[in-house]
C-alpha cells in the first residue's frame, strides 16, 4: 500500500528493533495509509547513517520514496532500540532531520511505544512500561515530563535476561548439567534435540565453530519455558529470576517517579513477556502486588508500531478518535 505526497499524513511512526523495522503513515483521522517493513536497526554496529538507511529501506518497502525530495509526513515519530542515551537520541534525530522526511522530528527510546501503547485511552501519560524482548528494559514517565529509565546496554550496566540472556543462561546449566560440574537438568537433553543434535558436547562444538547460526540460538528460550512449565528446578529458577528482575526495574522505575503507591499501569511487552508463559506471569504478579500494591499489570501484543504513532498523534494534539482508529487497525 502506498501513498502519494500530494496527500502529506501528518504522522510518520517508526518503530525500529534490532531485528526488524516497522513504518507506518498515519492519517490525520488515525488511518493507516502504508506500512513497511525492513531489518534490523543495529546503530552500534553499523554506524548512525547506516543504521537510518534502514529506516529508508522501510520507507521504500511502503511504497514510499525517501531519497530526499521532500518531507513524506508532517511529523516523524521514531521508537528506536539501542536509543540508550540522550546523546544517541540526539545522533539519531540529527541524521533523520538530515533526510528531510518530516517537518519535526521526535527520536525515543523504542520502551516508550510500549508504554504509550499499554496506557488506557484518554489516560494522562503516567506509568511504567518493561520490555523483555531480545534483551530488556524499562522507562516510566508522568505527565509534567518526568522520566525514569536505563541504560539497559547489558551486562555492564547491570541487566540480566531477555531472550538472548536466558538462551545463553540455559546453555550455561546445560553444559554444566552434562558434564557432571552442575545439577540435572532437562535442559542438558532439550536445548541439543531442539537444533539437531544429540548432546551438549555437540551443540557446544557446533556454536563455537559457527557451523549453528547465531539466529537459531533464539529458539533456546522457548525450549526453557517448555522445561520450566513441566517442573524442571533449574529451569524454572531461570524463569522465576526473570520475573524477578522485571519486577525489579518496574518498582525502581516506579519509586523514582514516585509512583510506588499510586494505581498506574506496568506495561509488559516484547516476545518474552507478550507469550504469557503461566510460571513468568504468575511471579510476576504476586512480587509486583508486594512491593507497588495498587500497580495494574498490562500486556501488549499489539505491533510497537502503534506507540510510535499514537506518540505522533499525541505530539500534533490528534483528537481521541484519531487514537481510536489507529488502535483499532492494529487490534
Amino acid at each position: 500500500m502506498g501513498v502519494t505526497r500530494a496527500a502529506l499524513p501528518p504522522v510518520l511512526a517508526v518503530d525500529a528493533g534490532n531485528s526488524k523495522t516497522d513504518v507506518a503513515l498515519i492519517g490525520p483521522d488515525g488511518s493507516v495509509l502504508a506500512t513497511g517493513q525492513a531489518g534490523g536497526f543495529q546503530p552500534p554496529r553499523t554506524g548512525v547513517a547506516a543504521a537510518v538507511d534502514v529506516l529508508a529501506e522501510a520507507l521504500a518497502s511502503a511504497g514510499v520514496p525517501a531519497g530526499g525530495s521532500g518531507p513524506v509526513a508532517g511529523h516523524v515519530s521514531a521508537c528506536l532500540a539501542n536509543a540508550d542515551f540522550p546523546v544517541e537520541e540526539r545522533r539519531l534525530a540529527e541524521e533523520i532531520e538530515r533526510r528531510g522526511w518530516g517537518r519535526t522530528t521526535a527520536v525515543h527510546n523504542d520502551t516508550f511505544a510500549l508504554l504509550r501503547a499499554g496506557l488506557p485511552p484518554g489516560a494522562e501519560p503516567r506509568g511504567v512500561a518493561v520490555v523483555c524482548g531480545a534483551g530488556i528494559n524499562c522507562v516510566g514517565m508522568t505527565p509534567d515530563g518526568r522520566t525514569a529509565r536505563f541504560p539497559a546496554v547489558g551486562r555492564i550496566s547491570g541487566d540480566w535476561g531477555g531472550g538472548g540472556g536466558l538462551a545463553e543462561e540455559a546453555l550455561w546449566f546445560a553444559a554444566r548439567a552434562e558434564d557432571g560440574r552442575g545439577a540435572p537438568t532437562e535442559l542438558a537433553r532439550a536445548l541439543p534435540a531442539r537444533l539437531g543434535h544429540d548432546s551438549m558436547a555437540s551443540l557446544i562444538e557446533a556454536l563455537h565453530l559457527g557451523d549453528v547460526p547465531v539466529a537459531r540460538r533464539h529458539e533456546l528460550t522457548p525450549v526453557l519455558f517448555e522445561v520450566a512449565a513441566a517442573g524442571d528446578p533449574v529451569a524454572l529458577s531461570l524463569v522465576h529470576r526473570q520475573a524477578d528482575e522485571v519486577v525489579a526495574m518496574a518498582v525502581v522505575a516506579l519509586d523514582r517517579l514516585g509512583l510506588l503507591d499510586a494505581q498506574v499501569p506496568v506495561v509488559l511487552g516484547g516476545g518474552v513477556l507478550a507469550a504469557r508463559h503461566p510460571a513468568l506471569d504468575e511471579r510476576i504478579a504476586a512480587r509486583l502486588a508486594e512491593r507497588a500494591p495498587r500497580a495494574r499489570i498490562t500486556v501488549v501484543t499489539a505491533p510497537p508500531v502503534l506507540g510510535a504513532g499514537l506518540l505522533g498523534l499525541d505530539a500534533l494534539g490528534a483528537p481521541a478518535q484519531a487514537h481510536g482508529k489507529l488502535r483499532a487497525h492494529f487490534g
